[in-house]
C-alpha cells in the first residue's frame, strides 16, 4: 500500500493555519516530522509541503520560520 503521509500533512496543515492564520516553528517542525517519519521526503510529500510554503510570505512568519523553510527547500530540492 502506498504511503499516504502527504494526506496527513495536508490535513495537519489546515489546523496550523486555522488557529492563528500563520505557521510557527512548532507547527513547521510537526509537518516536517510527518514528512520525514520514514527517513525520506517523497515527491507527494514535497508537493504538499511546497504548496503549504507557497501560501506563506516572509511577512507572515518569524525570521526563524522563514529561514527554516528556505533550508528545507534547499535540502529537499524544491
Amino acid at each position: 500500500m502506498k504511503n499516504k503521509s502527504h494526506l496527513e500533512i495536508a490535513i495537519a496543515s489546515i489546523n496550523c493555519f486555522t488557529d492563528d492564520g500563520t505557521l510557527d516553528i512548532g507547527e513547521l517542525n510537526f509537518l516536517l516530522g510527518l514528512a520525514m517519519r520514514d527517513g525520506i521526503m517523497d515527491e507527494d510529500e514535497k508537493r504538499v509541503i511546497n504548496n503549504i510554503f507557497s501560501k506563506v510570505t516572509h511577512n507572515d512568519v518569524s525570521h526563524v520560520v522563514w529561514d527554516r523553510m528556505q533550508a528545507i527547500k534547499t535540502e529537499h530540492n524544491f
